[in-house]
């Protein structure tokens, strides 16, 4: 995986209310850490790069947007889509099915989003916590999905293995927007929280996690990072 490449014909530089939410459209994002994981995972590797909207969620994109060609580039995570289509589809009465998470966490986000957003449909489905999915674990994904015929579908079940199962099966899904957002169940329901504002608008939000959660992303932050910087001096010395 090229990071020229990314940052010249992949990555989202734009202003979210320039989307064309009409359209089949499939949202990823990408960050340092699953920079590094897709150099060694092919197919997560073509999940990135197939996306329609691939997002800068993670300071260290923004950086090398900076740092390799002088492009400035806003950071856009996955709480920043959540967030924007939760709005888009309030305002235009639009449904939307959330995949992934434990059963416990759907239901807080539906309780969440009756409060919050009372003119969104919403459905979902929390399919069995594995590594790999079988063949009929996915048709009934996909026929849960379908059967409730969403306009928007959020995808939470860690990345990469979200990326690469829309990859796989995107286009057996009724769903025009497609978006694979992780960590953002847990945020939204509560069950995680996300850093602060003062964090985010550092450019540290993954400061507060670490230290919350340094077991789960010890890995991320002392191992993906440093690779990821590696990475970018190495590109930049040879496009000197």
């Amino acid at each position: 995986m090229d990071l020229l490449n990314i940052i010249d014909n992949h990555i989202f530089s734009k202003d979210l209310n320039t989307l064309d939410l009409n359209k089949r459209t499939v949202i990823n994002t990408i960050n340092p850490h699953s920079y590094c994981v897709a150099k060694s995972d092919s197919l997560f590797e073509k999940a990135l790069l197939d996306s329609d909207i691939l997002l800068p969620d993670g300071s260290g994109i923004v950086l090398a947007a900076n740092f390799l060609r002088k492009k400035k580039i806003k950071k856009i995570a996955g709480a920043d889509i959540h967030q924007y289509l939760l709005q888009y589809a309030h305002n235009n009465g639009k449904k939307i099915f959330y995949l992934g998470a434990a059963p416990k966490t759907l239901e807080l986000i539906g309780k969440k989003i009756s409060i919050e957003y009372p003119n969104i449909k919403i459905g979902s489905y929390s399919p069995p916590y594995k590594t790999e999915f079988s063949k009929e674990d996915s048709r009934k994904m996909i026929q849960e999905v379908n059967q409730f015929n969403p306009d928007i579908l959020f995808v939470g079940m860690t990345a990469p293995k979200q990326e690469k199962w829309v990859a796989s099966n995107q286009s057996n899904l009724n769903a025009t927007i497609i978006v694979s957002i992780g960590a953002v169940f847990d945020f939204y329901s509560g069950t995680v929280q996300r850093s602060s504002s003062f964090w985010i608008k550092m450019g540290l939000e993954w400061l507060p996690r670490l230290i919350k959660e340094p077991k789960r992303l010890w890995h991320r932050n002392f191992v993906s990072t440093p690779k990821f910087l590696w990475y970018l001096i190495k590109t930049k010395i040879a496009n000197i």
